[in-house]
C-alpha cells in the first residue's frame, strides 16, 4: 500500500466517523432511545451498512484484498480515537443523548468496528491462505 494510500485512508475514516457522531448527535435519541424492536433493528442495519461503505471505500481505492486488514485498521482509527473522547465527554458533544445511552451507544460502536475489522481479517487471511 502506497503512503498516499495510508494518508487518504485516514482522512476517510476521520470523515466517516465525522459524519457518523453527527448524525448521532442529532438523530441518536431516534435509534439509542426508543423501542426495543427500533433499537434492535438498527444495531443489526448499521454496521451492515458502514461495512459496505468500507468495502466501497477500499474497492474505490485498489486495496489488495491482501492488505484489506491494515486499510481498515487505518479507516477505523480515527473513529476509534475519536469514539474515546465523546464517550468520555458525551454531554459534551453528544447533549442530545441521555447521558445513560452512552452505553447504547458504544454497543453500536463495539458492534460496528468489529464487524469490519473481523470481515477484513477473513478477507485478507482468504487472499493470503
Amino acid at each position: 500500500m502506497k503512503g498516499q494510500a495510508v494518508v487518504f485512508l485516514l482522512i476517510i475514516g476521520f470523515l466517516i466517523w465525522f459524519v457518523g457522531t453527527i448524525y448521532f448527535a442529532n438523530y441518536g435519541r431516534q435509534i439509542l432511545e426508543t423501542t426495543n424492536r427500533r433499537y434492535w433493528s438498527a444495531f443489526v442495519i448499521s454496521p451492515v451498512v458502514s461495512l459496505m461503505l468500507c468495502i466501497v471505500v477500499l474497492r474505490w481505492f485498489g486495496i489488495a484484498p491482501a492488505h484489506w486488514t491494515t486499510a481498515m485498521l487505518l479507516l477505523a482509527l480515527p473513529g476509534l480515537i475519536g469514539e474515546a473522547v465523546v464517550l468520555s465527554h458525551m454531554a459534551t458533544f453528544i447533549p442530545k443523548l441521555h447521558p445513560a445511552s452512552g452505553g447504547r451507544y458504544g454497543a453500536f460502536l463495539f458492534a460496528t468496528y468489529a464487524l469490519v475489522l473481523l470481515w477484513a481479517a477473513v478477507v485478507t487471511l482468504r487472499a493470503t491462505s
